[in-house]
């Protein structure tokens, strides 16, 4: 398969259907290439192009051809964890990418019944923005800001890239992360005791035989 063709896979996997969205969990990728890429695919199968004639969106759909590599996916990614190191795959410092991943991961049954404002901050993020709000409200979807939304906010997470991707994708131990204070948790006592309940992390995070950060401090 061409090059970003199973990435770009990926993020349909991962419930991506809108241009901007696959754009944006893929930075790597140029708007250029990814328009070709997505007509490739279209070619061959994979995806289908709808067109919103009232709204003008369109969405970019898998079809049953491409569902067939589900599985395929999965394997690669539980392949990736138990074999490549964990430094490699915590070396991108990118915070955006690290919470537009995060943003699907959110259990919104188990936040309070209210608006939620939640804001992270990175201290080692090579992205243009290192400070991010999730806002979440019961039966909408989780909006993610990288400039300030101008709410009440509800927690404060100080913590490094590095380290909540590691506990993210099962690298390392959430649970020494906040006992050694790399990430750090200040406000409303509910969401800080609930956090495990209400962020799912990495659906490849319990993979057996995964590799871990060799750095205890992670």
């Amino acid at each position: 398969m061409p090059r970003w063709t199973i990435q770009i896979l990926g993020e349909l996997w991962g419930g991506s259907t809108r241009f901007n969205d696959i754009k944006r969990g893929l930075p790597g990728i140029s708007p250029t290439l990814l328009t070709k890429r997505l007509k490739e695919m279209q070619v061959n199968g994979l995806l289908e192009r709808v067109e919103d004639k009232a709204t003008g969106s369109i969405d970019y759909l898998r079809t049953d051809k491409a569902a067939e590599l589900d599985t395929v996916l999965a394997d690669l990614a539980k392949w990736a964890q138990r074999h490549i190191k964990a430094e490699i795959a915590l070396e991108d410092r990118n915070a955006d990418l690290l919470m537009w991943n995060v943003r699907r991961q959110i259990d919104l049954d188990e936040l309070p019944s209210k608006q939620s404002v939640i804001r992270f901050n990175f201290s080692d993020a090579t992205s243009p923005a290192s400070t991010y709000w999730l806002i979440t409200k019961p039966g909408e979807t989780v909006e993610l800001c990288a400039s300030d939304p101008g709410f009440d906010v509800d927690l404060y997470v100080e913590t490094e890239v590095a380290v909540m991707t590691g506990f993210y994708l099962g690298r390392s131990s959430f649970a020494r992360a906040v006992e050694n204070g790399s990430f750090f948790m200040s406000g409303d006592q509910r969401l800080i005791k609930t956090f495990r309940r209400w962020l799912k992390f990495s659906m490849h995070s319990h993979t057996d035989g995964i590799v871990q950060v060799e750095d205890a401090a992670l």
